[in-house]
């Protein structure tokens, strides 16, 4: 089972190869089953499962073993989000889809209907704290989902109380996680922390 960011932007650093010494195996995905073919998160991540697969390992459904933790309909938390941020939720929720189907990143960060940053090589963290640096004013909504025709086995979308501190430390208002798609890491733990800092955690 894979859960979690994968450093993707370290396949662009220099000297790659000598700075990873990747192994036969390494070498093959990428010059082997990559060859010609586009480095989006899909593509890689396929080509991983199949080398993997080619040894008798196979990866399983990321949520089969954590249905528990995993994000349900409505609000989770006590704190409620405000009436704006249901406006912000339907126009971002269909423009993140968008990005999900083209495979460029599965995380938008809305306020007042406009786009203030997006997910891309970078992952979530990072574009949080984008967002809270070209969003001063804060109150910010972060929607996160999965990929239409989501591969289950992999890069399905996560959160957990690292999520929850960033969007506080950078102006987050509300996060907004696609229903049982999403995984909440320490789910109790998340909750209890949201509700504390006062960021409501819907599921949609």
């Amino acid at each position: 089972i894979m859960v979690g960011r994968v450093a993707k932007n370290r396949i662009f650093t220099p000297w790659r190869i000598l700075k990873y010494l990747p192994d036969f195996n390494a070498v093959r995905i990428w010059y082997w089953r990559l060859r010609g073919k586009d480095k989006r998160n899909d593509t890689l991540l396929s080509a991983l499962a199949d080398e993997l697969a080619n040894g008798g390992i196979y990866l399983e459904n990321s949520i089969m073993y954590c249905k528990d933790h995993l994000a349900s309909q409505g609000v989770m938390t006590k704190c409620q989000p405000t009436p704006s941020v249901q406006g912000d939720i339907e126009f971002g929720w269909e423009i993140v889809k968008k990005l999900g189907r083209l495979d460029i990143g599965q995380a938008v960060a809305v306020k007042e209907k406009e786009v203030i940053a997006v997910e891309a090589i970078e992952g979530t963290a990072k574009m949080i704290q984008r967002a809270g640096q070209l969003c001063r004013k804060g109150n910010w909504t972060l929607i996160k989902v999965a990929k239409p025709n989501q591969d289950m086995r992999f890069d399905v979308p996560c959160v957990g109380p690292d999520t929850i501190q960033s969007l506080a430390e950078n102006g987050g208002r509300c996060l907004v996680v696609e229903k049982n798609k999403t995984i909440i890491i320490d789910k109790p733990e998340t909750i209890e922390l949201a509700d504390s800092l006062g960021i409501p955690i819907v599921g949609y």
